[in-house]
């Protein structure tokens, strides 16, 4: 019996719409929810439509200057991401496509 690598759920999802500041492990980021709610401590693991992977956490959202533990769907929001692949983000437009990045929530 030949058993296949299962597939992470993808239960989170943000458009990335306006890189504000990067270091070597952390990424502030403009981001619109596309498939959510998107939730503190979201694992973000690869870039849609391609190849690239990612270890992002989410460690903070910023929603109209407040901090909030989550964001909804069509709402966009100024949050943190920590971990590896920062560097592989970049802003989107509508000439050269959105980025979105695809994870999972944290466990209730």
């Amino acid at each position: 019996m030949t058993m296949t690598p299962e597939h992470p759920r993808i239960d989170a999802e943000l458009q990335i719409d306006d890189i504000r500041g990067t270091e070597e492990a952390k990424a502030t980021v403009v981001v619109r929810c596309i498939r959510g709610p998107v939730r503190l401590g979201a694992r973000f693991h690869h870039i849609r439509d391609t190849m690239m992977r990612i270890d992002l956490e989410l460690t903070e959202i910023l929603f109209y200057g407040r901090l909030v533990d989550e964001i909804d769907p069509s709402h966009t929001a100024l949050v943190t991401l920590r971990g590896g692949g920062t560097s592989l983000l970049v802003s989107g437009d509508k000439a050269h496509g959105w980025k979105i990045i695809q994870g999972e929530n944290p466990s209730a």
